[in-house]
Protein backbone atom coordinates (compact mmCIF):
# COMPACT_ATOMS: atom_id res chain seq x y z
CA UNK A 1 0.00 0.00 0.00
CA UNK A 2 1.46 3.59 -0.40
CA UNK A 3 -0.91 6.85 0.99
CA UNK A 4 -0.17 10.01 -0.26
CA UNK A 5 -2.13 13.88 0.31
CA UNK A 6 -2.68 16.32 -2.26
CA UNK A 7 -4.57 19.57 -1.60
CA UNK A 8 -7.26 19.35 -4.53
CA UNK A 9 -9.01 22.66 -3.09
CA UNK A 10 -7.85 25.58 -1.12
CA UNK A 11 -7.61 24.13 2.42
CA UNK A 12 -9.10 20.75 1.35
CA UNK A 13 -6.66 17.60 1.62
CA UNK A 14 -7.05 14.69 -0.23
CA UNK A 15 -5.40 11.86 1.58
CA UNK A 16 -5.40 8.43 -0.64
CA UNK A 17 -4.40 4.78 -0.22
CA UNK A 18 -3.81 3.08 -2.89
CA UNK A 19 -4.53 -1.22 -1.58
CA UNK A 20 -3.61 -3.55 -4.93
CA UNK A 21 -5.45 -6.71 -5.42
CA UNK A 22 -8.98 -5.41 -5.11
CA UNK A 23 -9.02 -5.09 -9.05
CA UNK A 24 -6.21 -5.83 -11.04
CA UNK A 25 -5.01 -2.11 -11.27
CA UNK A 26 -5.22 -1.40 -7.37
CA UNK A 27 -7.72 0.67 -5.42
CA UNK A 28 -8.20 3.69 -3.77
CA UNK A 29 -9.56 4.77 -0.27
CA UNK A 30 -9.80 8.42 0.12
CA UNK A 31 -10.15 10.99 2.87
CA UNK A 32 -10.53 14.48 3.14
CA UNK A 33 -9.50 16.94 5.89
CA UNK A 34 -11.19 20.40 5.30
CA UNK A 35 -8.66 22.77 7.30
CA UNK A 36 -10.68 25.32 9.20
CA UNK A 37 -10.73 26.63 12.81
CA UNK A 38 -12.84 23.77 13.35
CA UNK A 39 -11.36 20.96 11.26
CA UNK A 40 -12.73 18.25 9.61
CA UNK A 41 -12.36 15.08 8.31
CA UNK A 42 -14.53 13.43 5.98
CA UNK A 43 -14.32 9.75 5.64
CA UNK A 44 -12.40 7.66 8.20
CA UNK A 45 -11.09 4.92 6.81
CA UNK A 46 -10.81 1.09 8.17
CA UNK A 47 -9.80 0.79 10.67
CA UNK A 48 -6.25 -0.67 9.90
CA UNK A 49 -5.65 2.46 7.70
CA UNK A 50 -5.67 4.32 11.17
CA UNK A 51 -1.90 4.42 11.90
CA UNK A 52 -1.22 5.32 8.35
CA UNK A 53 -4.25 8.00 7.27
CA UNK A 54 -3.49 9.91 10.98
CA UNK A 55 -0.09 10.24 10.37
CA UNK A 56 -0.80 12.19 7.15
CA UNK A 57 -3.26 14.45 9.31
CA UNK A 58 -0.75 15.16 11.76
CA UNK A 59 1.20 16.62 8.62
CA UNK A 60 -1.75 18.99 8.05
CA UNK A 61 -2.89 19.78 11.49
CA UNK A 62 -2.33 18.27 15.06
CA UNK A 63 -4.68 15.03 15.30
CA UNK A 64 -5.88 16.43 18.50
CA UNK A 65 -7.28 19.63 16.98
CA UNK A 66 -9.89 17.60 14.61
CA UNK A 67 -13.31 18.94 15.71
CA UNK A 68 -15.40 17.62 13.02
CA UNK A 69 -15.46 13.91 11.54
CA UNK A 70 -18.11 12.47 8.73
CA UNK A 71 -18.59 10.34 6.04
CA UNK A 72 -21.18 9.36 3.77
CA UNK A 73 -22.84 6.39 4.79
CA UNK A 74 -22.13 3.64 7.89
CA UNK A 75 -19.72 0.98 6.04
CA UNK A 76 -15.85 0.00 7.00
CA UNK A 77 -14.13 1.85 4.46
CA UNK A 78 -16.21 5.34 4.98
CA UNK A 79 -16.65 4.87 9.13
CA UNK A 80 -14.55 1.74 10.73
CA UNK A 81 -12.18 3.57 12.30
CA UNK A 82 -14.32 6.22 13.66
CA UNK A 83 -13.88 5.40 17.42
CA UNK A 84 -9.92 5.54 17.23
CA UNK A 85 -10.32 9.12 15.55
CA UNK A 86 -12.95 10.09 18.67
CA UNK A 87 -9.92 8.20 20.62
CA UNK A 88 -7.05 10.51 19.22
CA UNK A 89 -9.54 13.63 19.38
CA UNK A 90 -10.92 14.51 22.48
CA UNK A 91 -13.34 17.14 21.55
CA UNK A 92 -14.13 16.05 17.90
CA UNK A 93 -17.61 15.20 17.73
CA UNK A 94 -19.26 12.35 14.44
CA UNK A 95 -21.65 14.64 12.28
CA UNK A 96 -23.83 12.63 10.42
CA UNK A 97 -27.40 12.52 8.78
CA UNK A 98 -30.15 12.53 11.70
CA UNK A 99 -31.66 9.23 10.25
CA UNK A 100 -28.22 7.40 10.51
CA UNK A 101 -27.43 8.54 13.66
CA UNK A 102 -30.80 7.58 14.74
CA UNK A 103 -30.52 3.93 13.54
CA UNK A 104 -26.87 3.44 14.12
CA UNK A 105 -24.43 5.89 15.18
CA UNK A 106 -26.30 6.73 18.63
CA UNK A 107 -25.35 2.73 19.34
CA UNK A 108 -21.74 2.31 17.77
CA UNK A 109 -19.79 6.15 18.14
CA UNK A 110 -17.95 6.08 21.42
CA UNK A 111 -19.31 9.35 22.31
CA UNK A 112 -22.76 11.15 21.22
CA UNK A 113 -22.97 11.91 17.66
CA UNK A 114 -24.57 15.49 16.14
CA UNK A 115 -27.61 14.78 14.03
CA UNK A 116 -28.06 16.89 11.10
CA UNK A 117 -31.11 17.67 9.07
CA UNK A 118 -31.48 17.91 5.55
CA UNK A 119 -29.44 20.85 4.29
CA UNK A 120 -28.21 22.22 8.00
CA UNK A 121 -25.13 23.96 7.65
CA UNK A 122 -22.28 23.81 9.70
CA UNK A 123 -19.98 27.00 10.53
CA UNK A 124 -16.39 25.35 10.37
CA UNK A 125 -14.82 28.98 10.58
CA UNK A 126 -13.20 29.54 7.40
CA UNK A 127 -15.14 26.57 5.99
CA UNK A 128 -18.75 26.35 6.10
CA UNK A 129 -20.23 22.44 5.50
CA UNK A 130 -24.03 21.74 3.85
CA UNK A 131 -25.36 18.49 4.72
CA UNK A 132 -27.55 16.82 2.11
CA UNK A 133 -29.55 13.36 2.87
CA UNK A 134 -29.06 11.36 -0.04
CA UNK A 135 -30.97 8.11 0.94
CA UNK A 136 -30.20 4.69 -0.89
CA UNK A 137 -28.30 6.68 -3.54
CA UNK A 138 -25.54 5.13 -3.96
CA UNK A 139 -26.06 2.78 -1.05
CA UNK A 140 -27.55 2.80 2.32
CA UNK A 141 -30.33 4.01 3.97
CA UNK A 142 -28.31 6.84 5.89
CA UNK A 143 -26.48 8.08 2.82
CA UNK A 144 -25.73 11.83 2.33
CA UNK A 145 -23.10 13.94 0.74
CA UNK A 146 -21.65 17.28 1.87
CA UNK A 147 -21.11 20.61 -0.11
CA UNK A 148 -18.56 23.34 1.26
CA UNK A 149 -18.98 26.03 0.45
CA UNK A 150 -16.69 28.55 0.45
CA UNK A 151 -14.73 26.19 -2.28
CA UNK A 152 -18.02 24.64 -3.77
CA UNK A 153 -16.41 21.33 -3.18
CA UNK A 154 -18.97 18.36 -2.95
CA UNK A 155 -17.64 15.54 -0.97
CA UNK A 156 -19.34 12.74 -3.44
CA UNK A 157 -18.73 9.56 -0.82
CA UNK A 158 -18.74 6.88 -3.53
CA UNK A 159 -20.49 8.40 -6.24
CA UNK A 160 -18.17 8.36 -8.76
CA UNK A 161 -16.07 5.11 -7.50
CA UNK A 162 -13.34 4.64 -10.44
CA UNK A 163 -10.67 2.43 -9.89
CA UNK A 164 -6.98 2.70 -10.40
CA UNK A 165 -3.67 4.36 -9.57
CA UNK A 166 -4.91 7.91 -10.48
CA UNK A 167 -3.66 11.88 -10.40
CA UNK A 168 -5.07 13.14 -7.03
CA UNK A 169 -7.45 15.85 -9.17
CA UNK A 170 -7.95 15.31 -13.25
CA UNK A 171 -10.47 17.28 -15.60
CA UNK A 172 -10.44 13.87 -17.52
CA UNK A 173 -13.83 12.10 -18.23
CA UNK A 174 -14.95 10.37 -14.94
CA UNK A 175 -18.05 9.34 -16.12
CA UNK A 176 -16.95 6.61 -18.33
CA UNK A 177 -14.74 5.12 -15.83
CA UNK A 178 -17.35 5.05 -13.14
CA UNK A 179 -19.81 3.24 -15.34
CA UNK A 180 -17.24 0.66 -16.07
CA UNK A 181 -16.72 0.54 -11.74
CA UNK A 182 -20.69 0.35 -11.32
CA UNK A 183 -20.54 -2.60 -14.41
CA UNK A 184 -18.31 -4.08 -12.25
CA UNK A 185 -19.21 -4.05 -8.61
CA UNK A 186 -23.15 -3.25 -9.02
CA UNK A 187 -22.71 -1.30 -6.06
CA UNK A 188 -25.61 1.34 -6.60
CA UNK A 189 -29.45 0.90 -5.53
CA UNK A 190 -31.43 0.84 -8.93
CA UNK A 191 -34.62 2.85 -7.90
CA UNK A 192 -36.73 5.41 -9.50
CA UNK A 193 -35.41 7.81 -7.24
CA UNK A 194 -31.91 7.09 -8.03
CA UNK A 195 -31.16 9.33 -11.21
CA UNK A 196 -33.46 12.46 -9.48
CA UNK A 197 -31.20 12.76 -6.68
CA UNK A 198 -27.82 12.64 -8.32
CA UNK A 199 -29.20 14.57 -10.54
CA UNK A 200 -30.54 17.46 -8.15
CA UNK A 201 -26.75 17.92 -6.42
CA UNK A 202 -25.96 19.33 -10.38
CA UNK A 203 -27.96 22.36 -9.01
CA UNK A 204 -25.06 23.19 -6.48
CA UNK A 205 -22.67 23.97 -9.11
CA UNK A 206 -19.51 22.71 -7.88
CA UNK A 207 -15.97 23.35 -8.59
CA UNK A 208 -14.30 19.94 -7.31
CA UNK A 209 -15.73 16.65 -6.80
CA UNK A 210 -13.76 15.00 -4.19
CA UNK A 211 -14.33 11.13 -4.79
CA UNK A 212 -13.74 8.44 -2.37
CA UNK A 213 -12.54 5.68 -4.52
CA UNK A 214 -10.37 6.90 -7.54
CA UNK A 215 -9.69 10.44 -8.88
CA UNK A 216 -11.26 14.36 -7.14
CA UNK A 217 -12.39 16.23 -10.55
CA UNK A 218 -12.10 19.64 -11.51
CA UNK A 219 -13.32 19.29 -15.30
CA UNK A 220 -16.97 20.09 -15.53
CA UNK A 221 -18.31 19.26 -12.92
CA UNK A 222 -22.37 20.13 -13.13
CA UNK A 223 -22.31 18.15 -16.47
CA UNK A 224 -20.11 15.03 -14.80
CA UNK A 225 -23.31 14.42 -12.31
CA UNK A 226 -25.90 15.11 -14.95
CA UNK A 227 -24.28 12.74 -17.06
CA UNK A 228 -23.39 10.18 -14.10
CA UNK A 229 -27.35 10.36 -13.79
CA UNK A 230 -28.44 9.48 -16.82
CA UNK A 231 -26.32 6.18 -16.84
CA UNK A 232 -28.18 5.31 -13.80
CA UNK A 233 -31.72 6.30 -15.32
CA UNK A 234 -29.94 3.62 -18.58
CA UNK A 235 -29.32 0.96 -15.77
CA UNK A 236 -32.61 1.26 -14.30
CA UNK A 237 -34.62 1.51 -17.76
CA UNK A 238 -32.38 -2.05 -19.20
CA UNK A 239 -33.31 -3.49 -15.65
CA UNK A 240 -36.75 -2.98 -16.20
Amino acid sequence: MKTTTDEIAPDIFRISTLVPGVTPDGFTFNQFLVRADEPLLFHTGMRALFPIVSAEVAKIIPVERLRWIGFGHLEADESGAMNQWLAAAPTAEIAHGANGVMVSLNDLADRPPRPLQNGEVLDLGGKRVRHIDTPHVPHGWDARVLFEETTATLFCGDLFTHTGDLPALTASDIVGPARAAEQAFGATCLTPGTAPTIRALADLQPRTLAIMHGSSFNGDCRQAIVDLADVYAQLLADAI
